[in-house]
């Protein structure tokens, strides 16, 4: 499959997604400019990645301008041809932002930029991934109703958690509502993650957890190291 990374002015993981993707992962990657509007290279088994940063300043809210740029109207087009579509960290909130994805993400609880390893873990799964996190506005949100229908709908892909797996309120690094870390949209393929596994792929840095997230999500969901998180996400 061939990936595509959005690059927006103020994006600043956009380099390191595509080392990930790249280097560590064997994919081949375009970056696409957000005044271009051309997806047509890509087809509905490829994906397109919004990477984090902090796309226009983030002005206004987180993402709320870089929903408009062209070629996130081209992205909106392709999710909903069926096409995979990943967005972290601001890239995240940019697709709250489209409608691409329920909810909002809010200011941290604490009112303070975070920038650590957390660990998160996938419904069903019992493995504590460690992956970094660094954002000021990571505090996922919605109405309960809208929870309600994610969780029913096993939509909900990541929670924080502890090193041991277990799911409370100490290991919530933002005060996201019920230690979501990342949800997908109800078709499966559309998949937001405040958390940067772009940055857990390389032995160099002592962490490849960044690697299981994104073979399940995007590359192999039907590979044995992947088993149990490709199972959540129903591919």
């Amino acid at each position: 499959m061939k990936f595509g990374v959005v690059v927006f002015p103020g994006s600043n993981c956009d380099r390191d997604m595509q080392d990930a993707l790249q280097n560590d992962l064997n994919q081949e990657v375009t970056m696409l400019w957000h005044k271009d509007k051309d997806l047509s290279m890509f087809t509905t088994d490829d994906c397109i990645v919004l990477p984090g940063g902090f796309s226009y300043g983030d002005y206004l809210r987180c993402g709320a301008i870089a929903r408009f740029s062209p070629m996130m109207q081209s992205v909106i087009e392709f999710a909903n041809k069926g096409g995979k579509v990943l967005g972290v960290c601001n890239g995240f909130q940019v697709l709250c932002e489209a409608g691409l994805l329920p909810g909002v993400l809010l200011r941290n609880a604490n009112q303070q930029f975070i920038s650590k390893n957390i660990y998160i873990k996938g419904l069903g799964s019992n493995q504590a991934l460690k992956i970094p996190i660094a954002h000021g506005e990571g505090r996922y949100y919605a109405d309960e109703k809208t929870l309600d229908a994610l969780e029913a709908n096993g939509q909900v892909i990541y929670r924080y958690c502890d090193e041991n797996g277990n799911i409370n309120v100490n290991a919530n690094p933002n005060g996201a509502t019920r230690n979501i870390a990342g949800i997908r949209n109800a078709n499966g393929n559309v998949f937001g993650m405040m958390p940067h596994p772009e940055r857990a792929t390389s032995e160099a840095l002592g962490n490849i957890d960044g690697k299981i997230i994104l073979n399940a999500l995007l590359i192999n969901p039907d590979s044995t190291l992947v088993k149990t998180s490709a199972e959540l996400v129903n591919f």
